[in-house]
């Protein structure tokens, strides 16, 4: 994260059970990211995650 220039996360709204929105303020504007491991999240995680950012 370092190397993006990313320094914070902050904690934004849940995409499933145990996988929040995460954003990263960066001097070109704010970043959302959603990490998770493998085993979260059903089929169709990335296309729920862009209607809860």
């Amino acid at each position: 994260m370092k190397s993006l220039g990313i320094n914070q996360l902050d904690i934004g709204n849940e995409i499933a059970p145990g996988v929040p929105w995460v954003i990263a303020p960066t001097c070109a504007g704010p970043i959302s990211l959603a990490l998770k491991s493998g085993n979260f999240g059903g089929k169709d995680f990335f296309i729920d995650a862009w209607s809860k950012i």
